[in-house]
């Protein structure tokens, strides 16, 4: 089941999550994970049930390496714990800045049992459900983001509730889609042009590049790794949501001495843009970027 790593899942859906974290212990995951054995992984979960919770300050004995990538840790057992998270053996307890705090699963959530796994028929519902309340109207691609194999047997389940009538086919821009009878039946006012959002582009309505360019008619790319000379937008571009479209991309940055958020980058993509609003919603922006960094 896939969400990014930055983002928040209830407590009571991680039955929902363990049958792929299961998978991943024995699954070829040695290549995505840069070198990292069973037995790193091993060593760093007693160090945390010996010890309590750690973060990667706390671990000094490591044999320093180079990076193999940006964002990488010199550190192995920074990998080895990252694992162990995707393993559903340890989970994050706490986190300060980029800073996290490693602890045992079970320990963490103080279950009086632990939770049982979902069958493959609850995780597929569960992807399914999730979809639709989050989107409101899926595709197949949609919903099984990140698991294009689920497609036969999600489109097998969605026709059985279109039989039930518990879901209604819509053509979206020439594309299947389905949403429930309540949400067709409940279209909410049009959205205000004067009410702005700054998304992230790791934002759920931003990360589907397909759906996003099919609903909204706008293409993000995320540039970060892209060589500044061939980039159009810039490195950590923000899509600028106003009311139900797209009207820029701004790449900011925070100059924490000034106090100030810059804008590095500022590249429209719609012919009229509210700017006061635009700029109203900069200045909240800035006034929480800024609380965030002090």
């Amino acid at each position: 089941m896939w969400t990014h790593a930055l983002s928040y899942a209830p407590a009571a859906d991680f039955r929902f999550f363990l049958p792929a974290m299961r998978r991943l212990r024995t699954g070829p995951w040695l290549s995505w994970h840069r070198g990292a054995t069973a037995q790193d992984v091993r060593r760093v979960v007693k160090r945390v049930r010996d010890d309590g919770p750690l973060t990667i300050r706390d671990i000094t004995d490591d044999v320093l390496v180079d990076k193999d990538w940006l964002w990488a840790s010199r550190k192995p057992s920074k990998l080895a714990l990252e694992v162990a998270v995707t393993w559903g053996l340890l989970t994050v307890s706490e986190r300060a800045g980029m800073l996290k705090t490693y602890e045992l699963t079970d320990r963490h959530f103080g279950w009086p049992q632990p939770p049982r796994p979902a069958t493959a028929r609850q995780e597929l519902a569960y992807r399914l459900d999730r979809a639709l309340r989050a989107q409101g109207v899926v595709s197949l691609p949609s919903v099984c983001f990140h698991a294009p194999k689920l497609k036969p047997a999600v489109r097998e389940l969605i026709e059985q509730r279109v039989r039930r009538r518990q879901l209604v086919p819509v053509d979206v821009a020439g594309v299947e889609h389905w949403a429930t009878p309540d949400t067709l039946d409940s279209i909410p006012p049009a959205p205000d042009p004067a009410v702005v959002h700054l998304l992230s582009p790791f934002d759920p309505l931003i990360i589907q590049r397909e759906r996003l360019e099919r609903l909204f008619g706008y293409k993000h790319v995320f540039e970060a790794y892209v060589p500044k000379p061939k980039r159009r937008y810039g490195y950590f571009a923000l899509p600028v949501l106003a009311g139900d479209r797209i009207v820029a991309a701004a790449d900011l940055k925070t100059d924490r001495a000034a106090g100030k958020v810059l804008i590095q980058q500022w590249t429209p993509v719609a012919d009229i843009v509210d700017r006061p609003a635009v700029d109203a919603a900069l200045a909240c922006f800035e006034r929480f970027q800024l609380a965030a960094v002090t």
